[in-house]
């Protein structure tokens, strides 16, 4: 159940990432408090998901689901760049990831 926790707090940390974006610096009301509920709750999940899995397993899986889904949101949503450098710099943390998760015993 940790990893589900986990993904979930990766996937929240995406929300509030483009959330943060849209506020303008905070500035705008409504992607302000959904930055800030969603910071939460990720966090929240993320220190669930770590009474059992490894700090360092837990935080380098929820930084790269964030990293690599803001990544794919600025692209997807935002018309941002997309350049062979940073597709090959996402797959590069792609496969991190996978052997982080592959190398821990949970």
């Amino acid at each position: 159940m940790a990893w589900v926790y986990l993904i979930v707090a990766g996937l929240l940390e995406v929300v509030w990432a483009f959330s943060m974006k849209k506020s303008e610096g905070f500035t705008v009301l409504t992607p302000t408090v959904i930055t800030i509920v969603m910071m939460i709750a990720s966090f929240g999940l993320l220190s669930i998901a770590m009474k059992t899995l490894p700090l360092g397993t837990a935080y380098t899986i929820w930084t790269g689901i964030g990293a690599v889904g803001a990544f794919a949101v600025g692209v997807m949503v935002l018309g941002e760049a997309m350049t062979p450098m940073r597709v090959l710099a996402a797959v590069l943390i792609v496969s991190g990831l996978v052997l982080m998760k592959l190398s821990s015993s949970h």
